[in-house]
């Protein structure tokens, strides 16, 4: 399982598509144990072009804070779940508060 997480200044970015790398977390389904952590820029922000490059990431889940409808259903079209309204937070606590089924989920604050 991978995970991407949108990151600005080590933390969640709540607006997704201002974010300035996405954290990506390789999981060990067995386990729920973070194996690998990277971080990649991704391209330039152009409506519809991040969910398709996520999903070339390998990811399978994006945890995010606010996203737009649109973009979730880009998500959706890549068979990528869209967990949204994440806390802002380091990533790593954030995918391990997921992992152990503790994460608390606030609203989408995007309207768009």
């Amino acid at each position: 399982m991978r995970i991407a997480v949108p990151t600005a200044q080590k933390m969640l970015c709540q607006h997704f598509g201002h974010c300035e790398v996405f954290t990506f977390f390789d999981i060990d389904e067995t386990t729920k144990q973070i194996t690998n952590v990277e971080e990649v820029i991704p391209p330039e922000h152009v409506p519809g072009i991040i969910p398709p490059w996520v999903s070339e990431q390998g990811a399978t889940i994006v945890l995010a804070g606010g996203i737009g409808a649109r973009a979730k259903e880009l998500f959706a079209q890549q068979n990528v779940k869209v967990i949204a309204g994440c806390p802002s937070n380091k990533p790593r606590e954030i995918v391990e508060d997921y992992l152990n089924d503790k994460l608390i989920l606030g609203e989408n604050t995007c309207d768009h």
